[in-house]
């Protein structure tokens, strides 16, 4: 009898056990696809993707006139253009020359229809003097240039404000969402009037801003755009999913994490302030390689040790206690994070003399990529660190799938931003 009780308690137990185990799995797994599986069927072929940035240079005009230079996306302003002025023209023109890749053809399309543009353009962004409008003149006819691999149309505009005044709100609405073509645009504007200069990150949420507005509101934008990139980033996230799968022990992930943030931050800076400059032709192809060989590295050490890759070899000695894979590992993070810095710099596109106030814009921006950064690692490391511990083989199966699908990710974006499609 007390055999039976014995076993109908281990039996219970076991159960108990099992049911734990299962709810752990189902957890972990819930969680992983959450982060995972938004990423995994985005598009990532589409020339802006599903967002765009437009950057503007504010500073003093000719005869007291403000002058501003807009780069928008090509494609991206001449669709909404001609939508919103009936120019089917402009759009078969436009359309044409973009896919031919032909940049005078391009530039051509925005000069025949250039009252299309100006009147889309200055419809969407204002400057203002006192609550009084001051009128968009175009200067020169509109140039092609290019941004992280895309065609960019660079239009310089004199605002004239019907008196001098030392303050100007700037305000823009460019590519809103409600257009159906791209969510969430930015503006990065940087500015030199008013005897003052600086940054502001515009968005629908915080369409303006003054010359004279209050330092902390110009850092909060940049904070909140910092924050936001790294979210949208789908190249970026896959590679810090790829750390964390990685990682072994709690202090990997916290040394790996640490040198990435130390390594991008150091090339973000440094591009940010026009100190390095290196095509995005050669960045994003990295990055995605980047992605692909982090996450690969995980899976050959699955191969390579099988139910044992979670477990550490002989370790060092120090503080760090990292054994020989660890250290190679923290090497080659350090390496991809200079060139994912170089992303996030390409992100902004800030062309400003070096200022202590450009400085602290960056520094924050950079602080709300750190952020979110932290907060993904605090969501899913916990739940693959308690997976291996309750369920070892399950923990390789999850860390394996998840590294298998971000390194099949990181080759087809490699692949696709080394061919341009």
């Amino acid at each position: 009898m007390f055999t039976h009780a014995m076993q109908r308690a281990l039996a219970n137990r076991g159960s108990h056990m099992l049911g734990r185990v299962r709810r752990t799995v189902i957890c972990t797994a819930v969680g992983i696809a959450a982060v995972v599986l938004p990423f995994l069927g985005a598009e990532t072929a589409s020339a802006h993707g599903f967002s765009s940035t437009v950057y503007a240079k504010i500073t003093p005009g000719d005869e007291g006139h403000i002058r501003t230079a807009l780069d928008l996306e090509y494609d991206l302003l001449v669709v909404s253009a001609a939508d919103s002025g009936d120019d089917d023209p402009l759009f078969t023109a436009g359309t044409a020359a973009f896919d031919a890749g032909d940049g005078d053809a391009q530039a051509a399309a925005l000069k025949s229809h250039s009252s299309t543009v100006l009147r889309y353009v200055s419809d969407r962004f204002s400057v203002t003097a006192r609550a009084t409008a001051c009128q968009p003149t175009q200067v020169g006819d509109a140039t092609i240039g290019e941004r992280e691999g895309v065609p960019y149309a660079n239009l310089l505009l004199d605002w004239t404000c019907p008196e001098r005044v030392d303050q100007h709100e700037v305000r823009s609405a460019l590519f809103p969402d409600d257009e159906g073509y791209v969510k969430g645009t930015k503006t990065i504007v940087t500015y030199e009037i008013d005897s003052r200069s600086g940054s502001a990150a515009l968005d629908s949420a915080n369409p303006s801003f003054s010359t004279a507005q209050a330092w902390y509101e110009r850092f909060g934008e940049f904070f909140l755009l910092g924050a936001e990139h790294l979210l949208s980033g789908i190249d970026h996230i896959l590679f810090l999913l790829a750390l964390i799968a990685g990682s072994r022990r709690l202090r990997e992930i916290v040394l790996a994490a640490t040198s990435f943030t130390l390594a991008h931050s150091v090339t973000f800076m440094l591009a940010a302030l026009g100190l390095v400059k290196v095509p995005g032709a050669v960045v994003e192809p990295v990055i995605a390689l980047s992605i692909a060989v982090v996450a690969g590295w995980h899976l050959w050490g699955i191969w390579r040790r099988g139910k044992h890759a979670a477990d550490l070899e002989t370790a060092g000695h120090g503080h760090f206690s990292l054994d020989r894979a660890g250290w190679i590992r923290l090497g080659v993070v350090f390496c991809f994070g200079l060139v994912h810095g170089l992303g996030f710099a390409g992100a902004l596109g800030i062309d400003e003399a070096w200022s202590w106030t450009l400085l602290w814009s960056l520094l924050v921006f950079n602080i709300g990529i750190e952020v979110v950064q932290l907060t993904i690692i605090a969501v899913v490391f916990p739940l693959l660190l308690v997976l291996r511990r309750r369920a070892p083989k399950a923990g390789i199966w999850a860390t394996g799938v998840v590294s298998a699908a971000v390194s099949v990710m990181g080759l087809i974006w490699f692949v696709q931003r080394v061919s341009g499609s």
